[in-house]
C-alpha cells in the first residue's frame, strides 16, 4: 500500500488535536514530521488516510492509540549538562544544602528521555553524596521517552559535554553489542524518579522543590498556556527556590512575580 499523503486540512486537524491533548502549538510547516512520525501507525491499522487514523483517536476505541500519537508528536532530542551555567548554579546550591545540613528536591518538569534528570542527578550525588539528602523528579507527557529515561541506556554522543569524571564515576561503557552506548550506573538510577505528566493538567501531588528545571518546551506552547503551565509550577517551588528556563526562552508577559538573577535563571522571592 502506497503511503499517504497528509492534506492541509488533516494537517490543521492534528494541530489541534496536539493543543487540545498537550498544550502544544505546533507551528505551520511540520506537514513532513506529522506524516514520517504517524505513517507506521496508520500502516500498523491498514489505514488509507490520516483523517482515518484521527476518527480512530477519537473514537477512543484504542486508548493506548491516543497516548501513542502523543508520544510521537511531543518527543524532542536532548542531551547531557545542556547549559552547563545551570548546572554551575545546581553545584553552588548543593554545596550550600551540604554545608547547611539541608535536603535539596529539584523537578525536571520536562524531562525527556532522562539526560537533565541524570545530569541533576550526578551533580547532587557527587556534592551531597549517594546517600544524601536530595531528590530529582523526572516528569514528561510521553509514556515512551519516559519508559527510555528509566532504562537509563544513551548512545555515546549524547554524552559530549558530560565532565569526563562524571562519565567514569556514574556511567558504564557499552561492550561488545552494546559497544557505542552507556548505561547510567545502577544506584543513580534508583535515586532519580520519573513519572508521567501533563504539565496542561491540574498537577498531582508531587510536593515543593528548590529548584525547577522547565526547559525548551515552553517554545511549543501558546502565551496563554505558558502563563498557566508556569503558574501552575511556580506554586510547587519554594520561597526563595530557582525556576530555570531555555536560554531561547523568556518569561516577559509570563509572569511577574519571579526575580531574574542572570540569563535564564529566575529567583521565587
Amino acid at each position: 500500500m502506497a503511503a499517504a499523503m497528509i492534506t492541509e486540512r488533516e494537517f490543521m486537524q492534528f494541530q489541534r488535536f496536539i493543543y487540545d491533548a498537550a498544550g502544544i502549538t505546533m507551528s505551520n510547516g511540520k506537514q513532513a514530521l506529522v506524516s514520517g512520525r504517524l505513517a507506521k501507525r496508520l500502516a500498523h491499522y491498514q489505514l488509507d488516510s490520516f483523517s482515518d487514523y484521527l476518527r480512530l483517536l477519537e473514537s477512543r476505541a484504542q486508548p493506548a492509540e491516543l497516548q501513542m500519537a502523543v508520544d510521537l508528536l511531543t518527543t524532542n532530542e536532548t542531551y547531557f549538562f545542556r547549559e552547563p551555567k545551570h548546572f554551575a548554579l545546581l553545584r553552588d546550591l548543593a554545596t550550600e544544602a551540604r554545608d547547611k545540613g539541608r535536603g535539596l528536591r529539584v523537578w525536571s518538569a520536562a524531562s525527556s528521555s532522562g539526560e537533565e534528570p541524570y545530569s541533576i542527578g550526578m551533580v547532587l550525588a557527587d556534592v551531597m553524596g549517594m546517600d544524601g539528602a536530595w531528590e530529582v523528579l523526572g516528569t514528561d507527557i510521553s509514556t515512551r521517552v519516559l519508559q527510555r529515561a528509566r532504562s537509563g541506556h544513551y548512545p555515546m554522543e549524547r554524552v559530549a559535554q558530560m565532565p569526563q569524571n562524571y562519565l567514569k564515576k556514574f556511567c558504564l561503557k557499552g561492550q561488545g553489542s552494546e559497544a557505542g552506548t552507556m548505561l547510567i550506573e545502577r544506584t543513580l538510577r534508583q535515586r532519580v524518579q520519573f513519572q508521567h505528566l501533563n504539565l496542561n493538567a491540574p498537577l498531582p501531588r508531587v510536593g515543593t522543590f528548590d529548584v525547577i528545571f522547565l526547559r525548551n518546551v515552553m517554545i511549543y506552547f501558546n502565551m496563554e498556556t505558558k502563563r498557566q503551565v508556569v503558574a501552575r509550577l511556580l506554586a510547587q517551588l519554594r520561597p526563595g527556590g530557582y525556576f530555570l528556563i531555555g536560554h531561547s526562552e523568556t518569561l516577559n508577559e509570563i509572569n511577574e512575580t519571579l526575580v531574574a538573577a542572570a540569563p535564564s535563571i529566575y529567583r521565587k522571592p
